[in-house]
């Protein structure tokens, strides 16, 4: 029986590349001369450093350009409120892996909801659609493309 899985999840080797390349960028730029901004990151966020918010929202402007010649989608980012004190400026990003399990009850939804001939079953951060045809498979895709959802989807394991 055909089957595929949606999922979500953040190529985090890319990632640290898109993450390398900024803090290469920020050192070599003039503007930051002198400061000690960078980003640092860890296995479920980035933490971007500067002296002032100004600097913060440079960082980020040059984090999103190398993000998306990485192809990783910035819906996929969470970035926090940015907290200042004594001359320094951070912000947290949390990166989203997974599909909450409010996001996976809403896609089993809209595919109930759309008539399709086929199944969706959560599966812990991850969805399950099976059917007996490929072409309702693809349709299922179809829709869930269409939709705007809060979260970046991908859609693997596709079998026949």
């Amino acid at each position: 029986m055909p089957s595929f899985d949606i999922v979500s999840t953040v190529d985090m080797h890319e990632l640290s590349n898109a993450v390398d390349q900024t803090n290469r960028e920020i050192v070599a730029r003039f503007d930051f001369k002198g400061s000690d901004a960078n980003i640092e990151q860890t296995d479920e966020s980035l933490i971007l450093h500067a002296e002032t918010e100004f600097q913060l929202q440079q960082i980020a402007d040059i984090l999103h350009i190398k993000l998306a010649k990485r192809g990783i989608d910035l819906a996929a980012l969470d970035p926090k409120e940015a907290e200042i004190q004594n001359r320094r400026a951070r912000q947290t990003w949390l990166i989203k892996q997974g599909i909450p399990s409010e996001l996976a009850k809403k896609i089993v939804k809209l595919i109930k909801d759309k008539k399709i001939k086929v199944q969706a079953a959560i599966q812990g951060d991850e969805v399950r659609v099976t059917g007996k045809k490929r072409d309702d498979l693809q349709e299922a895709i179809s829709l869930l493309k269409s939709q705007n959802l809060e979260q970046p989807l991908q859609f693997t394991n596709f079998r026949d």
